[in-house]
């Protein structure tokens, strides 16, 4: 059973990368759109730079390239966990009513799984 859940786990960091890839790609493709959610000067750039870093940082955690896998991971936690504070909180807190908070409810707790898993591989690859 221990080898089963063990060879289970080894394919997460994988998986945790697919939604990390299109969330960068969606960044590159989509920044225009994007830029209005940043709460901060140069939305554009941001929208490029996090987009970038998400992408950087898959290849990091699928590679380990020079042993930057865990740093990375722990690093696109933290870049999760600023959305959840600066973007989707927000939007939740903020809603008008209980529809329009359903969606950024749906982010902000998609983005706290994100954050755990993130730390979590970090962990892992750091033993």
């Amino acid at each position: 059973m221990n080898s089963i859940i063990e060879s289970v786990s080894k394919s997460g960091k994988y998986i945790f990368c697919i939604p990390l890839i299109m969330f960068g790609i969606s960044h590159l493709t989509k920044a225009d759109t994007m830029a209005g959610m940043v709460p901060v000067p140069g939305g554009v750039f941001w929208v490029y730079f996090t987009g970038v870093a998400m992408l950087a940082a898959a290849v990091a955690i699928i590679t380990n390239a020079k042993g930057l896998g865990s740093l990375a991971a722990f690093l696109t936690g933290v870049l999760i966990l600023i959305y959840v504070l600066a973007i989707h909180l927000p939007g939740v807190i903020n809603a008008k009513d209980e529809m329009s908070r359903m969606m950024p409810m749906l982010a902000t707790l998609k983005d706290l799984g994100m954050v755990g898993g993130a730390w979590a591989i970090a962990r892992l690859m750091k033993a």
